[in-house]
């Protein structure tokens, strides 16, 4: 019986900016400020043009707001991506050794240093840093395949 396969891979687009600051830690953290800033400007774009759609209009102050929504989105994921790139390179140089603990510190400065540049409360610096830290190490594990 005569039989027949299909095969064939299925790529995205690969977009690459280099920015050459002279060092690695600042390499590395402008280039994750760059990169996750870019995120957070789409994610922004996204939930805007749902909204215009599905309030059915568009205008001028839609716009501007919209515009300023993106910076302002932007800088803030971007800044976040720095300052824990930047930071876990610092420990990693410090600690000799690229592993989950260094996500783990520098998930949880980040989430603290973020939280208290934005007046948050004592307790709420806390709970950011648990979170960071978190989110940091989960990223880290499910990143190098640990659970599969």
């Amino acid at each position: 019986m005569p039989s027949s396969t299909f095969s064939g891979t299925v790529s995205t687009p690969k977009v690459s900016v280099a920015v050459d600051m002279g060092h690695p830690f600042l390499n590395l953290t402008v280039d994750s400020f760059l990169k996750i800033g870019a995120v957070g400007v789409t994610k922004s774009l996204a939930e805007d043009t749902y909204k215009a759609i599905d309030k059915g209009s568009l205008s001028k102050s839609t716009l501007e707001h919209a515009l300023k929504k993106m910076c302002k989105e932007g800088v803030y994921w971007g800044s976040v991506a720095g300052v824990y790139v930047g930071t876990e390179y610092g420990i990693e140089r410090i600690r000799g050794t690229r592993d989950w603990k260094n996500a783990m510190l520098a998930g949880a400065a980040t989430g603290a240093v973020i939280s208290a540049a934005s007046n948050k409360g004592k307790d709420t610096i806390v709970v950011d840093a648990i979170m960071g830290g978190g989110l940091a190490t989960a990223s880290h594990f499910l990143n190098n395949h640990y659970f599969y």
